[in-house]
């Protein structure tokens, strides 16, 4: 065998073992929203769950419809509600989710390069500890009410 045979079939082994690395991860009913046409922040909300025997940590996000996109969550102290963000990430327990809605974790993008427009998708990439990068297009929901949830 050539060497370059030799290097195509590498690749195409390695390229049939990529795909598997985000299959145990599965997302279920994500949605972004913003407070307004004119705002400059949104977020983003879905519950992510892992279907593999190990955990796994989900580490960071990615979009280009914002100068800066953030993992964050909603934390009370002394009877107030703040948001920041959570630099560690969140952890992703074996055959376990997480659960990004209003009012408590979620993907928060600051500096919106164009309005969330109902009806759009926008493009996130999602950063696992173990299971590597999960690109999703993530349908705009403007009209979605904290009492809908995630339909559970």
């Amino acid at each position: 065998m050539s060497l370059k045979s030799s290097l195509l079939a590498a690749c195409a082994s390695l390229a049939l073992v990529a795909p598997a690395l985000g299959q145990e991860i599965e997302i279920h009913d994500p949605y972004a929203r913003s407070a307004s046409p004119m705002a400059k922040t949104g977020a983003a909300f879905m519950v992510i769950h892992n279907h593999g025997d190990t955990g796994d940590h989900l580490t960071g996000v990615e979009s280009p419809v914002a100068q800066r996109v953030e993992l964050h969550t909603h934390s009370e102290k002394d009877g107030v509600m703040r948001m920041g963000e959570v630099e560690d990430g969140f952890a992703l327990p074996a055959d376990g989710e997480i659960v990004m809605e209003r009012g408590g974790h979620h993907v928060m993008f600051m500096g919106l390069t164009a309005p969330f427009e109902q009806g759009d998708t926008i493009p996130l990439t999602l950063i696992f500890e173990t299971s590597g990068e999960v690109t999703l297009d993530v349908p705009v929901d403007l009209e979605r009410t904290p009492e809908e949830g995630h339909g559970h």
